[in-house]
């Protein structure tokens, strides 16, 4: 189904951090996110979120952007942004995008509190908790406006 300008297929998104990198996805024509795994940085995290894409094929791909609370770009936007763009190379044509994360952590983390999880049990899962709360923001988004949310990033884009 494709509603406006938005590409049809569900949607991916990832929270990309120097460690880990949380995954969550939604299905095609639903507005529920779910997380679906959390891939160790390094060497082989490129191959292996393409990997997920491959299996997932989604209609779009939204990595969160960590601004500073007055929305500047510092360092860690810097990393997310290269990240992303190599991202939209590899996966090409699939849209790649980045989407405001501000606080998405933390409102990853008190949805783990209030779901009884504590402290040490949320390491192993707020990445992903967190890439769920940002892809329900995309989906939020493009449900309200029938367009992508955030903005485009390398060769994926089609205009």
């Amino acid at each position: 189904m494709i509603v406006g300008d938005l590409p049809p297929g569900g949607r991916l998104a990832l929270d990309w951090g120097k460690v880990r990198i949380g995954v969550a996805a939604s299905n095609r024509g639903t507005t529920l996110a779910y997380p679906v795994t959390t891939v160790p940085a390094g060497s082989r995290e490129l191959q292996q979120i393409a990997s997920v894409v491959e299996e997932y094929e989604p209609g779009a791909i939204y990595v969160g952007l960590p601004l500073t609370l007055r929305g500047e770009r510092k360092q860690a936007a810097v990393f997310a942004t290269d990240k992303a763009t190599k991202l939209a190379a590899l996966v090409s044509p699939v849209p790649v995008r980045l989407i405001d994360e501000r606080m998405s952590t933390a409102a990853a983390s008190r949805t783990l509190s209030g779901a009884g999880h504590r402290i040490k049990q949320q390491r192993r899962i707020i990445d992903q908790a967190a890439a769920v709360e940002i892809l329900e923001r995309a989906i939020e988004w493009e449900t309200r406006t029938s367009s992508l949310a955030g903005e485009s990033v390398g060769e994926g884009e089609q205009s």
